[in-house]
């Protein structure tokens, strides 16, 4: 297995390897999906922050964050990134040694990242008109067991329903717009930039952001290798410190629920050059991710998220709580040498 796992991540970085501006140093091996939310390792990697550091950052790109749990348990990743999921609980239970360091996406006022869309012709022809009319409905998730269904939950108890009161699917968010073209689905909870495509051409409304029905949920986070934040705790406060610094300057680009602040522009040039998503205005028109500027988790979102795991059987250790995966020592740590985020232009 263990050549296996070291042919993959290879085969990754051959690949999908992202070549950073930090050659010399302290090398870290960083994975991640390459999405948006990802934008606190670009930013660092663009603007030098980790060279600042002394770190010799590498970053691969593997899509799925359960492709980077083996490979972060050997110590051939140092750090990952990625939804949070049943198999991080799992991987924990199974003594595969990883944890959830800080933020890197998460729902907050005016930030709904993800949303419940509903298809057009049931809200036209007033099928649908609020919560309790998804009794019955079969909808889409992202992924079974992740904090995307968890979120699909909180929406139909608003309703006054329980996760047995709809159809449940699974089906990867760029396949949900021809699932609602060829009326597969009723409604779903979709992440951007599907979610505002979905609307643009006209085949689902968005009824409620993520802000409005899950608000502070924690939907993505920084993974460390255990054997990274043990072995080299320094040079793990130093990406660490690095990685805070970037994603104050991604709260900077931030106002009004879309990406527009004083520093808008630089912000999208670099989403542009390291996401698979090319056109500027895409990034300006979809509602982005919220970060916390100091790398803070959402903790009872993610006690919550567990429970729904549970209720759902898919937690192998009955035992398993948050604290088991989560070491916030690092975002602390570089939060206080940094100082107090001081919004730019505020």
């Amino acid at each position: 297995m263990k050549v296996a796992v070291r042919c993959a991540v290879a085969a990754a970085i051959a690949l999908f390897g992202v070549p950073s501006i930090a050659q010399t140093g302290d090398k870290v091996k960083v994975a991640t999906p390459g999405i948006a939310s990802d934008i606190g390792f670009f930013i660092a990697d663009k603007k030098g922050y980790f060279r600042d550091e002394g770190l010799n950052v590498e970053m691969t790109r593997i899509d799925v964050s359960p492709q980077m749990t083996a490979p972060l348990g050997m110590g051939q990743l140092d750090v990952g990134a990625g939804t949070v999921a049943v198999n991080f609980y799992n991987a924990v239970a199974r003594n595969i040694g990883l944890r959830v360091v800080a933020d890197k996406g998460s729902i907050r006022p005016g930030y709904g990242f993800s949303g419940l869309l509903v298809r057009q012709d049931h809200i036209e022809s007033g099928r649908f008109k609020s919560f309790k009319d998804l009794k019955g409905m079969k909808i889409a998730v992202g992924t079974f067991g992740s904090s995307n269904s968890s979120a699909v939950n909180e929406a139909l108890k608003l309703g006054g329903l329980t996760w047995g009161d709809a159809t449940m699917v699974e089906i990867n968010f760029p396949q949900q717009l021809s699932a609602y073209a060829n009326k597969a689905i009723d409604a779903s909870m979709t992440n951007e930039p599907t979610a505002t495509r979905a609307v643009q051409e006209r085949l689902a409304v968005r009824f409620a952001g993520n802000d409005e029905i899950y608000p502070g949920q924690q939907t993505a986070v920084v993974l460390y290798s255990e054997m990274f934040a043990r072995e080299r705790p320094q040079v793990a406060l130093k990406f660490m410190r690095a990685y805070i610094r970037a994603v104050r300057d991604y709260n900077d680009a931030l106002a009004g629920g879309r990406i527009a602040g004083p520093n808008a522009d630089e912000v999208i040039s670099i989403l542009t050059e390291y996401t698979f998503i090319k056109d500027p205005k895409v990034h300006r028109q979809i509602t982005p991710a919220a970060i916390d500027p100091d790398g803070r988790l959402g903790l009872p979102s993610l006690r919550n998220d567990l429970v729904f795991f549970k209720e759902q059987r898919l937690i192998a250790d009955p035992g398993m709580t948050v604290e088991k995966i989560i070491d916030t020592s690092f975002a602390e740590r570089a939060a206080k040498t940094l100082g107090p985020y001081q919004p730019r232009g505020k």
